[in-house]
């Protein structure tokens, strides 16, 4: 974009925020290339690795440790397998340093509560390396879809993706997570240089509309976080009222939160907080990037915050705790409320902007109305109806249901005592009825999951209508709100048939599964597999029967179905290359 198109209103407010000398670097900055970036995958390949790889020539970011630049013009990083294997993910510079600052490590319950389109969100779940909890929840349904694909794409299994107001999530969660992340919804002004459509919504909705809504997300942040517990509060804006001042306001209403300095000397270039020490701020004038804010915040050992719900948390100790309120009890990691929970779970991935089935396999809405387990829609924007028909959250098990609930529990003790952990005895399997599949229907489940390196504890395994789920350690019975994925979907059940997703294939490592063909990274038969075309063996690749894991340079694709010397593809149609 053209300086001299700013707004007068704009570049008034930024020439007083910076002063004349360095608001003139400011704007010399507009005449200049904004350098794009991409994030190598943790999870998957050191950076190392894919710079040694990839055919391009990448520089390093200098304070993001999997970060490279490249050029535009000479690269196409998303047209390559590499990109489809999920070794890493495009993602502006400047926008890799909230999930790079945020102190998160394996173990920790991680929310990123603005998350979509998921570059942050796969950031923080490369850096969990599968242990632990990160629930990532967009408001809006579509773009939780995209969230959950790029999620996915990345081979994260320990997520819960949700759609939900931040105050529906306070009301399930509070005092629950150790780090949070908070990039809220902005004027954009940081990003003016690289897209001059952000111009005109900023002419729309400025930070006048913007802070008041930044300030209710992170206030419902802050009561979501455990005592002790970090936030990482982050805009791409320069507005002082949406940066700064949004801080202040948290800190004037949390008594027990503190501002935890940002070291700017991490980031060449940055500078601090404008009238509030500790924040960090990111110009396109002083460093290889565009414009952002970080404010990292932490809660004070011992202290409740505000409105951290009705009962705020109850035990804390011996591994027990308590989602309290009337809402959801939560005890030794198991949620009370047998069908209180309305899953948003496909059967399937979901595509770019397909529709997601609920647990009843009917299809959620455009406008993102979750289906109840019931079969009944959640209003729009709504609270989820439960099995019974309330509100979600208000169904507290009672003590008849909590002596059903010892007996169910000590049958399936009873059953796995005979056996190893047959599939129908897993505890987040549905009640039978006329859509679960019957434990003769599981014999080829269990016995694909024995051909697993992966370790498939079965206690957290969900056998559904709709797909085989799982589910991360402490979720084994989630909430009632609006989710898109609950855990790992491996796969479904058909007539008795066992069909492995695309997710299960991105979580999986090469030498993981005993039957695969690995096709060099610039074999053409690469790219024809991505596009969904049957594949031919060549002489001493085959033959090959049954499920079959396609990798690209040793790192996992998808599936196909092996037929002697031929692949019939089973690649996930919303995800082909085109």
């Amino acid at each position: 974009m053209r300086a001299e198109l700013l707004p007068a209103a704009f570049a008034d407010s930024m020439r007083a925020l910076l002063g004349d000398e360095e608001y003139t670097s400011y704007i010399r900055s507009f005449g200049e290339d904004w350098k794009p970036g991409l994030r190598a995958n943790g999870l998957k390949i050191r950076p190392e690795q894919l710079k040694a790889m990839l055919p391009w020539q990448l520089e390093p970011v200098p304070w993001v440790e999997t970060g490279f630049y490249y050029d535009a013009d000479q690269a196409r990083p998303s047209r390559h397998p590499a990109y489809y294997a999920g070794l890493y993910y495009l993602q502006e510079p400047s926008a890799m340093t909230p999930g790079e600052l945020l102190p998160v490590k394996p173990g920790d319950r991680v929310l990123d509560l603005c998350a979509a389109p998921g570059g942050k969100s796969t950031q923080l779940g490369a850096r969990l390396l599968g242990e632990g909890l990160l629930v990532s929840n967009d408001i809006s349904n579509s773009r939780a879809r995209a969230l959950l694909k790029n999620l996915e794409l990345a081979g994260i299994p320990n997520i819960c993706v949700t759609s939900e107001s931040p105050e529906r999530l306070s009301q399930v969660f509070p005092l629950f997570f150790d780090k949070i992340l908070v990039d809220a919804p902005c004027s954009g002004e940081g990003m003016f240089r690289r897209d001059g459509e952000m111009v005109k919504d900023w002419a729309l909705k400025g930070p006048a509309y913007y802070a008041p809504l930044q300030r209710e997300i992170l206030a419902a942040a802050v009561t979501m976080l455990r005592p002790g517990g970090t936030i990482l509060y982050s805009t791409c804006t320069f507005s002082r009222e949406e940066d700064e001042g949004t801080v202040e306001y948290v800190l004037s209403r949390f008594p027990d939160l503190e501002l935890k300095p940002l070291d700017t000397g991490l980031v060449p270039g940055a500078c601090g907080g404008i009238g509030l020490d500790g924040c960090m701020r990111l110009f396109p004038h002083r460093i290889k990037g565009e414009g952002h804010f970080l404010a990292l915040l932490r809660k004070k050992s011992g202290g409740e915050s505000g409105t951290a719900g009705d009962g705020g948390l109850e035990a804390e100790s011996a591994g027990e705790e308590s989602w309290d309120g009337g809402r959801a009890a939560y005890s030794a990691g198991r949620l009370a409320g047998d069908g209180a929970r309305t899953e948003c779970s496909t059967g399937r991935l979901a595509g770019d902007g397909g529709p997601a089935e609920c647990s009843a396999g009917r299809l959620a809405g455009d406008g993102g109305r979750a289906t109840s387990s019931t079969g009944r829609l959640a209003g729009d924007g709504g609270p989820a109806e439960c099995s019974a028909g309330k509100v979600a959250g208000d169904n507290v098990r009672t003590g008849t249901e909590d002596l059903r609930g010892r007996r169910r529990e000590k049958a399936e003790a009873r059953e796995t005592a005979k056996g190893r952990g047959a599939v129908r005895n897993f505890p987040g399997q549905a009640k039978k009825g006329r859509n679960t599949p019957a434990a003769a229907d599981t014999g080829e489940l269990e016995a694909f999951l024995e051909q697993l390196s992966l370790p498939v504890p079965r206690e957290r395994l969900s056998v559904r209508p709709e797909g085989v789920y799982l589910l991360p350690a402490g979720m084994e019975q989630p909430p009632s709100l609006r989710f898109l994925r609950t855990g790992l979907l491996l796969g479904e059940l058909k007539k008795g048939r066992f069909e492995p997703s695309q997710a299960l294939a991105m979580v999986l490592k090469k030498e993981q599964y005993p039957v695969t063909v690995d096709f060099p990274m610039e074999d053409e038969r690469a790219v024809r597999y991505l596009k969904g075309e049957t594949i031919a063996l060549a002489e001493g690749e085959g033959p090959v029967k049954g499920w079959c894991l396609v990798c690209a340079g040793g790192y996992p694709l998808g599936w196909a179905k092996g037929a002697g010397p031929v692949l019939k593809n089973k690649y996930y149609p919303g995800w082909r290359w085109m």
